[in-house]
C-alpha cells in the first residue's frame, strides 16, 4: 500500500510598510504609494480590488493624519498581499482612544463622517486593534 503525502502549498505574502507624516499631504502620498505597490505585485491600476483598496487607504489615511494626529508623530501605512486570498491594510497612529462601533450614519448635511461608513462597505471586514508601545491600527482586509 502506498501512501500519497500532500505537501502544504507555499505561502507568499508580500508586505510593504511605509511611515507618513500626519498631515493631508502624508494621507494623499499614503494612498498613491499604496496603488503604486499593489500594481508591482500585480493588482493593475482600474481593477476592482485596486479601486477598493486607493479608497479605503485614503479614508484611513486621512482619518490618521486628521483625528489621529499628534504633532510630531507620523502614521504607517502596512499591506499584506497574500495572492489569491487576501488583502490587508493597517492604518496605524499614536492617538491611543479607541472608539470601537465607530460607524454611525452622518448627519445629512454634514461635510465629514462617512468615512468609515465606505470602509465598512467596501471591506469584507475591519477592526480597530491597540498598538504596541502606544496608539492604534485599523485594519480592514478585502478578500480576493
Amino acid at each position: 500500500m502506498t501512501t500519497q503525502q500532500t505537501r502544504p502549498e507555499p505561502v507568499t505574502v508580500r508586505v510593504f510598510t511605509q511611515r507618513f507624516s500626519s498631515t493631508p499631504r502624508g494621507a494623499r502620498l499614503a494612498r498613491r504609494l499604496a496603488l503604486h505597490q499593489l500594481d508591482r505585485w500585480g493588482v493593475p491600476h482600474g481593477g476592482a480590488v485596486s479601486d477598493a483598496a486607493a479608497q479605503i487607504v485614503a479614508e484611513l489615511a486621512a482619518n490618521a493624519a486628521t483625528h489621529g494626529r499628534v504633532p510630531g508623530r507620523d502614521f504607517e501605512l502596512t499591506l499584506s498581499y497574500r495572492p489569491e486570498r487576501n488583502l490587508r491594510i493597517d492604518v496605524s497612529d499614536t492617538r491611543t482612544e479607541r472608539r470601537p462601533g465607530l460607524v454611525r450614519p452622518a448627519a445629512p448635511l454634514a461635510d465629514t463622517g462617512r468615512g468609515l461608513l465606505l470602509v465598512d462597505a467596501l471591506a469584507a471586514r475591519w477592526e480597530i486593534l491597540d498598538r504596541l508601545p502606544v496608539g492604534k491600527t485599523v485594519r480592514a482586509e478585502l478578500d480576493l
